[in-house]
C-alpha cells in the first residue's frame, strides 16, 4: 500500500512539474545562409523597441558557422513586436568592430533584410509575434 501511495505521489509530482515547464510563447528560428566564411561565431539578439540598438537583447544566442550557414531558435517568445539583429563576429570578441571612418568591419543583418545606409532602425526590422512559430532568414 505504501508503494502505491508513493508511486501516485511521484506521478502527480511529475505531472505538476511538466505543466509548470510547458512553453507559453512561440519559437522563432533564425537562419543565416550567406556568411562569407566560417570564422568566429554568429551572434543573434532578439529585441523589442525598448532594447533595439540601446541595451542588451531580450534573448541572445550564438552559433557556429558551418559552410556559411548558422541557425538558432529563440524559445518561449510572448506575443508582441520584435526585431532580430545578427552579427558575424569573425574574431570572437563579442562586439562589432569598426573601421576608423565608422563603417562596420564585420557583416551584420536584421529581420526583414532592410537595405539601409545608416544606423539600423527598429521600424525596418520589426515583425509581429502572434501565436504561431516563426522561421526567419536573415541576409548579411
Amino acid at each position: 500500500m505504501k508503494t502505491i501511495v508513493l508511486l501516485i505521489t511521484i506521478l502527480c509530482s511529475s505531472l505538476l512539474t511538466a505543466q509548470s515547464t510547458t512553453q507559453t510563447g512561440v519559437n522563432i528560428t533564425v537562419t543565416i545562409n550567406n556568411a562569407t566564411n566560417d570564422n568566429g561565431t554568429m551572434l543573434f539578439g532578439l529585441h523589442n523597441i525598448d532594447t533595439f540598438m540601446k541595451t542588451d537583447a531580450i534573448q541572445k544566442q550564438k552559433s557556429k558557422i558551418i559552410n556559411g550557414k548558422a541557425s538558432i531558435t529563440f524559445t518561449n517568445v510572448t506575443p508582441g513586436d520584435y526585431g532580430v539583429m545578427v552579427l558575424h563576429d569573425e574574431n570572437d570578441n563579442k562586439k562589432m568592430d569598426f573601421e576608423l571612418n565608422g563603417i562596420p568591419k564585420e557583416a551584420y543583418g536584421m529581420s526583414n533584410n532592410p537595405m539601409s545606409y545608416g544606423p539600423p532602425q527598429f521600424e525596418n526590422a520589426k515583425f509581429t509575434v502572434k501565436n504561431e512559430n516563426l522561421n526567419l532568414e536573415i541576409r548579411l
